[in-house]
């Protein structure tokens, strides 16, 4: 019975072990696994972190001309903002990664390694009370079998004796003998009987201590260390948390960001940008000219109709130009001449000033690295060990050279924008001749059409006074052979009759198709006036003419010349922009 209960408690006790053996070791995989998720968790952070960034980075502005005419608009603004925000929104997300993996992925790791360490310990503690205990029983049980086997001894001992002692036939030797063997197996009984009490005193005390004391002290420290575990595990899943919650104020303020920005967006203004942009300062056209079909005269169409029908001028089809100039397209699509005459008045004022602005701020930095070379120099004089003085003198030389070049740039550049500026309509001519357009009846009607606004290469020019002499030291834009109107008008029309002389105040090559080539100084015959397109058809002798640029040439007209111009030339009406908004309509209407 006593062998019985005792290796139902070592079983018992065994069985307890390996519970708490495959808990604790599912513990251990607990925070593996967890472990694991925070490390795929930081991984997903800094991956998301690094596409935000790609994302934002993919559109920032490149530095071209049209990001930068872009950054203008307010809503592209806000936008390059909200991506800079975005920026600061995905470092965020990294501090978020960063933070994970040093307040919990790395503490995690260190502590796994001491808790399999210490695990370790407390079973193998375990394992060798157990062990020991077991060893104890077995020293027990051989004490006990030698005490029964020398009782029995004994006892079979003074059974032989007591036979012996009662035989007659036995010599008193051989019962001596007998006897003596009985007292050697009852002295060695006696002393297995007190060995056995002995050793089951003490397995007794052994056994008390290992299920009151040792194992209990095992099974608390496994208790304790699974406690940790789990006190650990809840305090990482709070800094888990709390990593998210740190980094939510500048979230926040990012977010902020983005919806101030959105906030700043002003269509009002972005819609006036868009009308300084493209305003081309252009004068609107005038009224059609009435054409009476009832008298009997010769019927001619002006230069400046809206349309050339067929009766008026027999000209191939396709060549007429008939668009009205809002809707006409350039046909410059490189970046023009020089003086940015392919562009309408407005924008090619506001091209010329931006281009002396730039060469005034190139003339700027010379001027600084010359007064630096000065003052290098002055030192170099006053102390010669410093350095020569004439090492200087070269630099100085080509800055000088450098300053007087763009000094010139900037004379040619103010003088095309003076010319641009004087060619504008005023204000208050504006304000002057603003009521023209409204008292206009049918009695009294104009033409003036894109024709008459695009120069032979199909660039726009400004509009010209008919009554003005034109004066000018710009370079024309030359007519390219892809424009045939010079032929059209050789080919289709009379012989012209001269309306006034002109000097040719520059040399003019003239290799372009319907061009004539001229002398400084050369005096010719103008045949026609420059009907705003930059050229005027001028005459050596019967068999030369053609079209030369108007600001080479000074004209003279004939009196008459100039009364039948006033009297049948376009007339030109002009909006006022005193009560006028900024809106889409002044591309049309161009408030100048």
């Amino acid at each position: 019975m006593v062998e019985e209960r005792m290796g139902d408690c070592w079983s018992f006790t065994k069985d307890q072990f390996d519970n708490l053996e495959k808990h604790t070791q599912w513990g251990i995989d607990f925070v593996e696994k967890y472990t694991k998720f925070v490390k795929e968790r930081s991984e997903i952070e800094t991956n998301y972190a690094k596409q935000i960034r790609n994302l934002s980075k993919k559109y920032q502005p490149k530095k071209n001309s049209r990001e930068e005419e872009e950054s203008k608009y307010t809503f592209c603004r806000a936008f390059l903002t909200s991506l800079n925000e975005l920026n600061d929104y995905a470092g965020q997300h990294e501090v978020i990664a960063e933070n994970l993996t040093s307040q919990i992925i790395t503490e995690l790791s260190r502590y796994l390694q001491d808790l399999k360490a210490e695990r370790k310990s407390h079973f193998h503690d375990g394992r060798k009370a157990q062990q020991h205990i077991e060893s104890s029983w077995k020293q027990l049980e051989t004490c006990k079998r030698r005490f029964e086997r020398d009782c029995k001894e004994a006892d079979r001992a003074q059974q032989y004796f007591e036979r012996m002692d009662a035989d007659i036939n036995v010599t008193k030797a051989d019962v001596e003998k007998a006897r003596q063997q009985a007292q050697v197996r009852h002295q060695m009984a006696a002393d297995s009987k007190s060995e056995y009490s002995s050793y089951l005193q003490k397995f007794n005390q052994e056994q008390n201590e290992h299920y009151f004391t040792v194992i209990p002290n095992i099974f608390q420290k496994l208790q304790d260390m699974e406690e940790r575990r789990i006190d650990r595990i809840g305090v990482c899943m709070k800094t888990f948390a709390d990593v998210d919650r740190q980094v939510l104020p500048i979230v926040g303020k990012c977010l902020d960001g983005m919806t101030k920005a959105a906030e700043s967006i002003e269509p009002k203004t972005d819609s006036k940008q868009v009308v300084e942009s493209y305003k081309s300062g252009f004068e609107p056209p005038g009224d059609v000219e009435f054409e009476d079909y009832g008298q009997a005269m010769k019927r001619t169409v002006s230069d400046t109709s809206l349309s050339n029908s067929k009766e008026a001028r027999e000209k191939p089809a396709g060549k007429s130009k008939g668009k009205l100039w809002p809707f006409i397209k350039n046909k410059n699509k490189g970046s023009g001449p020089e003086d940015f005459s392919h562009l309408p008045p407005e924008q090619r004022r506001k091209k010329l000033q931006g281009k002396i602005d730039e060469l005034n701020k190139d003339i700027q930095k010379e001027m600084d690295q010359r007064d630096a070379l000065t003052k290098m120099r002055d030192v170099y004089v006053k102390n010669p060990q410093m350095g020569d003085p004439a090492s200087v003198d070269p630099r100085l030389s080509e800055i000088g050279q450098n300053i007087e070049k763009l000094q010139f740039e900037v004379q040619k550049f103010e003088g095309w924008l003076a010319e641009v500026e004087e060619r504008m309509p005023s204000k208050s001519d504006t304000h002057r001749r603003s009521g023209l357009y409204e008292t206009q009846n049918n009695t009294t009607v104009s033409n003036n059409c894109a024709q008459d606004r695009e120069s032979p290469d199909g660039s726009y020019t400004e509009e010209q006074n008919s009554e003005t002499q034109v004066k000018a030291n710009i370079n024309p834009i030359p007519p390219t052979s892809s424009t045939p109107e010079f032929d059209d008008e050789f080919d289709d029309e009379e012989t012209l009759p001269t309306i006034g002389t002109c000097k040719a105040l520059y040399p003019f090559e003239g290799h372009n198709e319907g061009t004539i080539a001229v002398a400084e100084g050369e005096l010719l015959y103008v045949i026609e006036e420059d009907k705003g397109d930059g050229w005027t058809r001028v005459r050596r002798n019967e068999d030369e003419e053609g079209y030369v640029p108007s600001s080479y040439v000074e004209v003279f007209l004939e009196t008459n010349a100039k009364d039948t111009t006033k009297n049948h030339g376009p007339t030109v009406s002009i909006i006022t922009n005193s009560n006028c908004e900024h809106n889409y309509a002044q591309l049309f209407i161009l408030c100048v």
